[in-house]
């Protein structure tokens, strides 16, 4: 318990598997919890004091899957191995820690998502030095910050990115990657010695950005290192050292200052919990602001790019409708096209023009798609070779993708040269850059096929792995098992026929090794040499020395095999490991076709068209329509809507009409559209010609935020105050509803307000903005560059048809009544909304400033109405106009008299 009390003290924050033979077992608060969480039994072991050590353990194979479930928990486990050979060990047994597997940090393919990236983020920041509020222990550290620096690694893959977002755009950052883990310093925990790291917002005061990470992801394990880690010119130097190199510039961080921290940090918690990892690495790529579309964490959430808002899973999304890809890297590579789209133009259209040539040759994209499904998950199986975790399984696939690569560049070679423009600078176009990419790397599949048997099995051990001829020792090794087991199943027949015992039996057990069996009719008849090893039941079991010298042989035959295969194995996946870089190469090149084939396929089945990226401030879509809303229609078909948005004559729009009519779907269709063009794909439109959005935001929807103490208003207002600061002239704005959330006079105050600053403040974005106020339609007539737009209606008597087109001017009814009836209140609720209606547009009111009918009630029961609504709540007193004007005789009345009375009522109604 010493040795295990020494390894723990090392690795407080994890669950130790302490190797004992054949189990993993874990001891004290370790015990306790992995009996909770696995369901596992706790039982106790005596430590040689007077107290029983609590005590739980799982077998060796099947620790992956305990593993697995307690790191999907967000635990993290310490894996003990004992370092050597316990029959040859002087006293206790030597151990250590091999790895630690975090949520963040995993490579076994069994707890890893093929679809998506397992991240490990990196947050850290620089500024003023913490403030302690209160006193006590529990005083929070509070930071100021200045500049704000993530990376990420995938250990999986060796991906690792690096950037210093603004403060606004650090939670959309992280939300786009999805971390698995977080690492930040030390110092940004209150209470450094709980074991509760709480929500985000008490671990991290400053940047502010970042507190609704926690409440987006209430069990996302928070880890935590020194603060000193993340100091820049000591990262600086690591990852340097790293990388061999002088200097980061050369890969892009000449600029880098706290991203630089956080990679030095994240590099060095990689090294501490999962060395093999890095084996893999690649250098690290920045991500530089104004290179991507800025999409911040409510547009991503409101427009439903990555994740639904409600029910419906990823088929709901606009990543559901685009991912038709083949192969698991490219599900990962189209998730982040669609998260982060382009904003340069030639990048862009290379794109798209890829996509046309594919779209143009239908036998080509089938024989792709053909193609494409032989393919592994290269990019994390050269990752596990390089960290020494493939196993022989994986070697094979490795060889099989690259036997397939050399397929599907001959198909992507003839690609691209019928369509290209000025913004594809090669020959080719992007086909062809990539078709220069695709290397079968024909050693790396001679080393594998020359090693390696065609059918391993997963694990060494379990079967042949070394190929028959590879290796003159393993084929002598096997020669001579073969011989003794043919030896031994002749011996049978042979001592059969020299003893006279026809029931003699030759069998085989990890106690006694091989041995005779003879029942006990014939016991008599045993020679005098054998020598008795076992009664049993039936007889009695025997061996000869001539047995036992062959037995040797064989099982020494199958120790020096295992032992040689595992040596020649572990150097195939050695050498293999190291074209990991120039693996990893090709592996993004087919992740990249793969996207670019499953965006052709999506395109030429739902005919989609090629957007036209232009250079000027603008939308204009001709028959646009949603992705996601148009898949999930049965029976029916989506209507398309146009769209004219530009800086000169339509910049902002007033977009009115009644609920369910389509507004909220319009609007997100522009949004849409907007991403799918600039990620490089083509759109759902007739037509579309779009100018480059820098920044999109939305304000979609009502919400609050309990756990801040935040209102549905509170956050809409937020939400605008954050578009409003950070717009530009390039940016799209998306609004539905502004000001809702308070009284009906301040929310239209609110809303004509924002609508003048997105026309006459200091930006200009393209904006959308779909109100029930339609008093804001008056705009146009006031503000140059303002248009009214509706979505029609057709009324036909009593019923209301929502068409779902978009036309030019104003809605003149909002029909929430009708949308009323639709939703199924009650036919008298609807009765007496449609009276008060009547009497506000009519704008009677009473001396105490209240509808003239809304002091009035429902009858708590039934009453049946004449044609005269009034009665149903009783008689009304004349109006003494109306008594006048009963009582004219209008067949004596001239024209000035008439004239006289009409100026006289008018009086005495204002």
């Amino acid at each position: 318990m010493r040795q295990y009390s020494g390894i723990k003290a090392q690795h407080r924050d994890a669950i130790l598997f302490f190797r004992m033979g054949d189990f993993y077992e874990m001891f004290y608060d370790d015990a306790v919890t992995a009996a909770r969480v696995l369901g596992l039994t706790l039982t106790s072991r005596n430590n040689g004091a007077a107290a029983e050590v609590p005590l739980a353990g799982v077998p060796i194979k099947a620790a992956d899957g305990y593993v697995k479930k307690l790191v999907e928990k967000g635990f993290k486990v310490a894996i003990c191995e004992q370092l050597e050979d316990p029959k040859q060990a002087q006293g206790i047994v030597e151990r250590g820690v091999i790895e630690v597997v975090t949520p963040g940090t995993p490579l076994d393919e069994a707890m890893l998502d093929r679809e998506r990236n397992t991240w490990l983020v990196a947050v850290t920041a620089v500024g003023r030095a913490p403030a302690v509020s209160g006193a006590g222990p529990s005083a929070k550290a509070r930071w100021d910050a200045d500049r704000i620096g993530l990376a990420w690694i995938d250990c999986s893959t060796g991906e690792f990115g690096v950037a210093e977002p603004a403060a606004d755009q650090v939670v959309a950052e992280i939300k786009r990657l999805g971390p698995a883990e977080l690492l930040v310093p030390r110092e940004w925990r209150g209470d450094v010695a709980g074991p509760d790291v709480g929500v985000l917002a008490d671990l991290i005061a400053a940047p502010r950005a970042l507190d609704p990470v926690k409440e987006w992801r209430p069990d996302l394990p928070v880890s935590f290192r020194d603060g000193w880690r993340f100091e820049i010119e000591t990262a600086r130097a690591d990852l340097c050292n790293r990388f061999g190199v002088a200097g980061l510039d050369g890969f892009g961080l000449g600029d880098f200052e706290t991203g630089i921290g956080a990679g030095g940090a994240i590099v060095r918690y990689v090294e501490e919990v999962q060395p093999g990892a890095l084996a893999g690495l690649r250098p690290p790529r920045p991500l530089v602001a104004g290179e991507h579309m800025a999409i911040d964490d409510a547009t991503l959430a409101n427009l439903e790019i990555l994740e639904p808002l409600r029910d419906g899973g990823k088929a709901a999304t606009l990543l559901g409708v685009i991912d038709r890809t083949r192969t698991a890297p490219g599900a990962r590579r189209i998730r982040q096209w669609v998260a982060r789209p382009l904003t340069d133009r030639s990048l862009i259209v290379e794109r798209h023009l890829a996509i046309e040539a594919l779209v143009e040759d239908g036998v080509a994209r089938e024989k792709l798609a053909q193609a494409l499904d032989g393919v592994h998950d290269l990019e994390r199986l050269a990752g596990r070779a390089a960290a020494g975790r493939a196993n022989p399984r994986d070697l094979v696939a490795l060889a099989d993708t690259l036997r397939a690569v050399p397929v599907v560049r001959r198909i992507i070679e003839g690609l691209g040269q019928g369509v290209l423009d000025g913004a594809a600078g090669a020959p080719g176009g992007r086909w062809g850059l990539l078709a220069e990419a695709l290397l079968g790397h024909p050693v790396v599949v001679a080393l594998i096929d020359e090693a390696i048997v065609d059918e391993p099995p997963a694990t060494l051990g379990e079967g042949p792995v070394i190929r028959e001829g590879h290796d003159p020792e393993i084929d002598r090794f096997r020669s001579a098992r073969r011989d003794g087991k043919d030896w031994i199943a002749r011996l049978q027949a042979t001592e059969r026929d020299r003893t006279g015992i026809p029931s003699l039996k030759v069998g085989f057990n990890k106690v006694f090794g091989y041995y005779l069996e003879v029942t006990k009719s014939h016991l008599a008849k045993v020679p005098e040499t054998w020598i008795r090893k076992q009664t049993i039941s039936t007889g009695e079991r025997y061996v000869t020395p001539e047995l036992k010298e062959v037995e040797n042989e064989i099982l020494g035959a199958e120790e020096r095999i295992a032992a040689r295969e595992a040596e020649l194995f572990a150097l195939v996946r050695s050498r293999v490991g190291e074209h990991a870089a120039d693996l990893q190469s090709t592996a993004d090149a087919l992740a990249e076709v793969d996207v670019l084939a499953s965006l052709a396929d999506v395109a030429a089945r739902n005919g989609w068209s090629r957007p036209r990226m232009i250079d000027e401030v603008g939308i204009f879509i001709e028959g646009g329509r949603h992705p996601v809303v148009e898949r999930w229609l049965q029976g029916e078909t989506f209507v398309p809507n146009d769209t004219r948005l530009d800086s000169g004559d339509t910049q902002v729009v007033i977009l009115t009409g009644p609920n369910m009519s389509g507004k909220s779907t319009y609007l997100r269709q522009i949004g849409l559209i907007a991403v799918l063009g600039q990620m490089g794909s083509w759109v759902p439109a007739e037509k579309a010609r779009l100018g480059i959005v820098d920044r999109l935001f939305t304000r979609v929807g009502a919400s609050d935020n309990l756990a801040r103490g935040q209102s549905t208003f509170l956050v809409e207002m937020i939400e605008t105050a954050n578009i409003l600061h950070n717009a530009t002239d390039r940016s799209l704005v998306l609004l539905d509803e502004i000001g809702r959330g308070t009284s009906t006079f301040d929310g239209l105050a609110i809303a004509w307000a924002v609508s003048e600053w997105l026309h006459e403040g200091p930006a200009h974005p393209l904006t959308v903005f779909a109100t029930h106020y339609h008093e804001l339609t008056e705009l146009e007539s006031m503000l140059q560059r303002v248009r009214n737009y509706r979505v029609e209606v057709r009324e036909h008597g009593d019923e209301v048809v929502f068409v779902k087109r978009v036309s030019r001017g104003p809605s003149d009814r909002s029909y929430g009544i009708h949308v009323g009836r639709l939703a199924g209140l009650p036919g008298r609720v609807v009765a007496r909304a449609e009276e008060i209606l009547a009497n506000l547009e009519a704008g009677e009111w009473s001396a105490d400033h209240l509808p003239a009918l809304a002091p009035g009630a429902l009858a708590p029961d039934p009453v049946r109405r004449s044609s005269d609504q009034m009665t149903l709540f009783g008689e009304p007193e004349p109006h003494p106009m109306v008594e006048e004007f009963a009582a004219l005789e209008l067949d004596t009345l001239s024209p000035r008299e008439a004239l006289e009375w009409l100026y006289r009522w008018r009086e005495r109604s204002g």
